[in-house]
């Protein structure tokens, strides 16, 4: 399956739980400050990089669940650039559709730009590679937010939180492959 066709099905996925709890909780999510949503998504691949090196979770939610939640907390976190932060106001369904398409969107144009100068890199690399490459991108993403997102030489976060997500979304399209490969032909 094409990279695009396999990214699509990742984000119909993440998109439907978005949806589905925005439903349930409206967007709470927005009372949270941005250093906030940034630490969400550490804990969150932390605790893939444990699974990973001990090979088993205490807790039901497994790897594919929490790189779900990466995916959906960088849209948080690329929202909250965008809205004023800080506050109680409970965004329309509506609007929270048409602003996870917005910036899914321009993150799967990023991804398909690199894609083509990298050579779909990607495919080569460990899922245990990727879970590193996010928690390096949440430490410079710390760090700016630490230096008052002043920045020398380096992109801004919302780069950081695009390329996060999309590592994430190559994760899941490995670890997707790894179990149709592991399901014998009947």
């Amino acid at each position: 399956m094409n990279t695009s066709t396999a990214y699509d099905i990742i984000i119909s996925k993440c998109r439907d739980l978005f949806v589905k709890k925005a439903a349930d909780y409206g967007t709470a999510w927005r009372i949270m400050r941005l250093p906030s949503v940034t630490d969400q998504i550490f804990i969150k691949a932390q605790r893939i990089r444990t699974i990973e090196e001990n090979k088993f979770a205490k807790i039901p939610d497994d790897i594919p669940s929490e790189y779900i939640g990466i995916i959906n907390y960088c849209i948080i976190a690329m929202i909250q650039l965008e809205l004023p932060a800080d506050t109680e106001e409970n965004l329309p369904i509506e609007k929270v559709k048409e602003l996870y398409d917005r910036y899914i969107n321009e993150t799967k144009e990023l991804m398909l730009s690199k894609n083509h100068d990298y050579g779909e890199a990607w495919r080569d690399l460990r899922i245990g590679s990727l879970t590193d490459l996010i928690l390096m991108k949440i430490f410079r993403v710390k760090q700016i937010e630490d230096n008052s997102g002043l920045t020398l030489a380096s992109e801004g976060v919302k780069a950081n939180y695009q390329d996060m997500l999309n590592y994430s979304v190559f994760a899941l399209i490995k670890l997707r492959h790894l179990e149709e490969e592991q399901v014998p032909n009947i």
